[in-house]
C-alpha cells in the first residue's frame, strides 16, 4: 500500500526533467538530468571552494573571512554573519549579501575541511574569490567550481 509517500529520488526526477508549459519561450537547454535554463534574465553566479586549512577554523574567523569575502568580490553586505556550531557537524556561517549571499562550513573531524557556497546576482571574479579564500585559510590544498 502507498500510503502517500512518494520515493524521494522519482520526485526529484519528474520535477526537473518537466519540460516547459505551453508559452514558455525558453526551450530545454541539454544538460544532466533535464536540467534547463528557467530564468535566463536573471543572472546566477555560483563558486562552490572546498580546501583544507592550516588548522581548525572557529566562529570568529568565519565571520572575518565572510565580511572580508563581501569586500574582495565586490558585495554589499547588509547584515553581520552569522555562526552557529553543531556537536556533530562542525561550524556554519552565513552572509546576507544585496546580491544574495555566501554560506562556510568548516569541519575538525573526521578531518580539516571548509566548503564555501557563493550564490550571487552579481557578476564577480571566481579567481578573486578563490586566491582570497586560499591566502586567508593559508590552504595548502583548494579546488573550486563555479557554474
Amino acid at each position: 500500500m502507498h500510503h502517500g509517500r512518494v520515493h524521494p529520488s522519482s520526485t526529484f526526477s519528474a520535477l526537473v526533467s518537466s519540460p516547459p508549459r505551453s508559452g514558455d519561450s525558453t526551450p530545454p537547454q541539454p544538460g544532466s538530468r533535464g536540467w534547463y535554463e528557467l530564468a535566463p534574465e536573471i543572472l546566477r553566479q555560483r563558486l562552490v571552494i572546498e580546501g583544507v586549512p592550516a588548522g581548525p577554523v572557529d566562529d570568529e574567523q568565519i565571520r572575518q573571512y565572510l565580511s572580508a569575502l563581501s569586500r574582495e568580490v565586490d558585495m554589499v553586505q547588509l547584515l553581520e554573519p552569522v555562526t552557529h556550531r553543531s556537536d556533530l557537524y562542525g561550524w556554519a556561517g552565513w552572509i546576507h549579501w544585496e546580491t544574495s549571499g555566501a554560506h562556510f562550513y568548516a569541519w575538525e573531524q573526521p578531518r580539516l575541511f571548509f566548503s564555501v557556497d557563493i550564490y550571487t546576482c552579481k557578476a564577480f571574479d571566481p579567481d578573486v574569490a578563490v586566491a582570497f579564500t586560499r591566502e586567508f585559510f593559508s590552504a595548502g590544498t583548494i579546488v573550486a567550481k563555479s557554474f
